[in-house]
């Protein structure tokens, strides 16, 4: 049986980590990413660089008249599909380059599953949204990331390439090894592809959920009566990340074990408190 390192941060008590876990080094946090990239969204709207009804071929080269927004990407009801076609399995989104993405928008109108309108939650839909927004704000994800929300929000932590030294993957099998993570800082970085330390991932809970400096919760974030929340999973790491309209929030992030069981104790330490 492998370690399940295992880090835990909430507004009632001091941090706790154990397993090898721990509060300053970096992580990967899939999907949880979607949240950022959906604020960023909302704050180049703001900003009057994008609206979110735009369509997606006003700012890539998609074929006309697929009736897609930025706002069905940010809402997964693009009725694109879950995943890219044609990924690999060790590593699947190693190869998936902007080259790649590129060519898929072109054909974006055989791509859909669904219509536009009906949801269907979609890696790919925020490839292509993050994919919008970086050429509709003429720099790269990162940098407008950086620019538009990070700052402003007072969040440091959080990158797409952490320094190798500060990287924590979970533990192998064998004594002193570990796994390798999944090749994410490509083409789907906006979906899934951010790398934070626990405390970063706190510092972001509170910023945008709890003291709403940057406004009202974005699109990005999953809502659940007074819950706003997101998760995410890739390989080896899961998180879960919410705040309660009351002010109570919870971090939960584990490397190895099941994704589910991390979203289970997020929400259990909402409801005790």
């Amino acid at each position: 049986m492998r370690r399940i390192p295992t880090c835990v941060l909430t507004d009632a008590a001091p941090p706790r980590v154990g397993g090898g876990h721990a509060l300053d080094r970096f992580v990967q946090i899939g999907s949880l990413t979607k949240a950022l990239t959906g604020t960023l969204l909302a704050r180049l709207a703001e900003a009057g660089v994008v609206a979110p009804g735009d369509p997606v071929e006003r700012w890539l080269p998609a074929p006309p008249g697929t009736g897609i927004t930025l706002l069905h990407l940010a809402r997964h009801t693009s009725g694109l599909p879950r995943l890219p076609p044609g990924l690999g399995r060790r590593d699947p989104y190693a190869a998936f380059g902007h080259t790649e993405l590129e060519r898929l928008v072109r054909g974006l109108d055989t791509v859909a599953v669904r219509p536009p309108g009906d949801e269907e939650y979609s890696n790919l839909g925020y490839a292509v949204l993050g994919a919008a927004l970086a050429a509709a704000g003429g720099a790269p994800y990162e940098e407008l990331l950086e620019a538009h929300v990070l700052r402003p929000a007072g969040i440091t932590e959080v990158t797409a390439r952490p320094a190798p030294a500060r990287r924590l993957t979970a533990p192998g099998l064998l004594p002193g090894t570990r796994r390798a993570p999944w090749t994410m800082d490509g083409a789907v970085l906006p979906a899934g592809g951010l790398w934070a330390t626990p405390r970063a991932v706190a510092a972001l809970v509170v910023a945008l959920l709890v003291e709403r400096r940057l406004g009202e919760p974005a699109v990005g974030w999953q809502s659940a009566g007074p819950l706003y929340w997101h998760n995410g999973a890739t390989r080896d790491a899961s998180v879960f990340a919410g705040a309660t309209a009351d002010g109570r929030w919870a971090v939960v992030h584990r490397l190895n074990g099941r994704a589910e069981d991390t979203d289970r104790a997020g929400i259990a330490l909402l409801r005790r408190a």
